[in-house]
């Protein structure tokens, strides 16, 4: 097969669109991919299979086709059983019994047991694990029995079983570990519905259907070919051409035309990702509370929905909380209409009455370009100079965990709890607060919004901290995303289903011959 390449809700409200093939379009394009495989294009080459050591989003693409984890999500965002069938949780909320599915095996033929799922907890609580951060709170691993495990965490954790319905929650085979010097990155081996085959770096990795999995008349397809493919455009020439199944990003200008033509079917739903830029608060310019209200007041956020989204690819915000979150509320979510004059008497009171200049770095790819274009010319009215530095996506990363920067564009792909998409971004210290904002009374209205399992009382915490945040700006919030949860697909797929996560789970899809 020939890739055209280029270089190496309200959660459900938004509705979920699937245009069926039926004429319109210019002429339906008939898939080229073998019957029983299925091949899909990522944004990216995921750069880790070994969910210890996967830090980038599109590593889950893939690693939900080998690997289970002990928890899922379903459509709307529910917690549902998964490797663990059932669990219960102690009163004090701080010891999970969870209730082992039995007679799964790993691809390796190796037992799922109690055994293996401490092995797995214990392995991402080490230091040198991505993971570690994440399963923090716990103090120990027991197995109870061969089907029985029980979790007990220092305090309690409300997020904890959503944390485990990522990557903390996968488990890996502990004998494919051990034999791999421990790690599975070029070896992959898990319990789930596809079995790893192979992997051409700067091409593709495929995996090939489990035929023991423990869902009956799952999978379906006898084989999956992820391609690496970081121009959006690309994608979308090799869906029309027929040398790719489905795709996970559509170009903004045509995604509405793809969606309309009925040739392909199109699925969108709400992400419970967000955008925007951090203002460094440990260094001039933007230690000064004014200047970073005078910014905050600048930035058109319609603006950049319409012109650079083209009103498809999410929608305008001011906090980490999509409809798609139990948290989202329409006063923390509510932004200011841009005002100049309100910008310029902050500059004012900021002592800096003229203006002044600072330098917004961001990642290469067009919509990012785009959209520090706009904040430059929002900004520009009040006398602030914006420089735009454009930097390859790893540097970037490395500019931001250091504090290199004076603002620095960069998102969060989101997660079904709402503490994991602020608590490590706006408490002291905190693993993602590259922004180096401290506020103690928002570190005690987060911490207090983790160890209490009422929703509706967390939703006052998270309303009440963003009340804070917006009078601070440690990060200016520009708009929800749907890009995570955005893919088009040829006619003859079926039974796709998307979740809020955004994360691809293909063991019930098909191609109908």
């Amino acid at each position: 097969m020939k890739l055209v390449r280029v270089g190496v809700v309200l959660l459900l409200a938004g509705v979920l669109s699937l245009a069926a093939a039926c004429g319109g379009g210019g002429g339906e394009t008939q898939s080229n991919t073998p019957p029983g495989t299925l091949e899909v294009g990522l944004e990216a080459e995921p750069p880790e299979l070994d969910p210890n050591l996967s830090s980038a989003y599109v590593d889950r693409q893939v690693m939900s086709s080998i690997y289970d984890r002990l928890v899922d999500i379903d459509e709307n965002g529910e917690i549902v059983p998964m490797l663990a069938e059932s669990w219960e949780v102690s009163d004090d909320g701080k010891e999970y019994t969870f209730k082992l599915r039995q007679g799964v095996e790993f691809h390796d033929g190796e037992p799922f047991d109690a055994e293996a799922v401490k092995f797995n907890l214990e392995r991402y609580q080490k230091d040198d694990s991505v993971r570690s951060t994440e399963i923090e709170p716990v103090r120990s691993v027991e197995a109870v029995d061969e089907s029985t495990v029980r979790v007990t965490l220092e305090r309690p954790f409300a997020p904890f079983l959503a944390v485990l319905t990522d990557r903390a929650g996968i488990m890996v085979s502990p004998k494919a570990i051990e034999e791999g010097g421990g790690r599975v990155s070029k070896k992959p081996v898990g319990t789930g519905p596809f079995e790893f085959v192979e992997r051409v770096r700067g091409d593709h990795i495929t995996v090939k259907k489990n035929p023991d999995y423990w869902k009956d008349g799952q999978p379906k397809l006898d084989e999956i070919v992820y391609n690496g493919i970081d121009d959006e455009n690309v994608q979308y020439q090799n869906l029309q051409s027929g040398e790719l199944d489905m795709i996970d990003s559509i170009p903004f200008v045509n995604f509405k035309s793809l969606q309309e033509g009925g040739d392909y079917k199109v699925s969108s739903i709400p992400g419970l990702g967000y955008q925007g830029f951090f203002l460094n608060t440990r260094q001039p310019p933007f230690d000064n509370k004014a200047l970073r209200q005078a910014v905050y007041h600048l930035v058109d956020r319609d603006a950049i929905v319409k012109a650079v989204l083209r009103n498809v690819g999410g929608t305008p915000a001011n906090s980490p909380f999509s409809k798609a979150s139990f948290a989202y509320s329409e006063e923390s979510d509510s932004y200011p209409e841009r005002d100049v004059a309100e910008a310029k008497r902050l500059l004012e009171e900021g002592g800096e009455p003229g203006g002044f200049s600072f330098t917004y770095k961001t990642d290469p790819s067009p919509v990012s370009q785009q959209m520090g274009q706009v904040i430059q010319n929002n900004l520009k009215p009040a006398g602030i100079d914006v420089k735009l530095e454009q930097l390859e996506f790893g540097t970037l990363l490395e500019d931001s965990t250091s504090g290199d920067f004076e603002a620095l564009h960069l998102g969060w792909s989101g997660r079904i709890d709402p503490d994991l998409n602020i608590y490590d971004f706006m408490t002291t210290d905190g693993d993602f607060n590259d922004s180096g904002y401290s506020n103690p009374e928002v570190d005690d209205l987060l911490n207090e919004a983790r160890t209490t399992s009422d929703e509706a009382r967390r939703k006052e915490l998270y309303t009440q901290t963003m009340e804070i945040l917006h009078e601070d700006v440690p990060y200016v919030y520009l708009y929800h995303s749907n890009t995570t949860t955005d893919f088009a697909m040829q006619s003859n797929v079926k039974g796709f289903t998307a979740y809020p996560d955004g994360i691809l789970r293909l063991a019930n899809v098909s191609k109908q011959q």
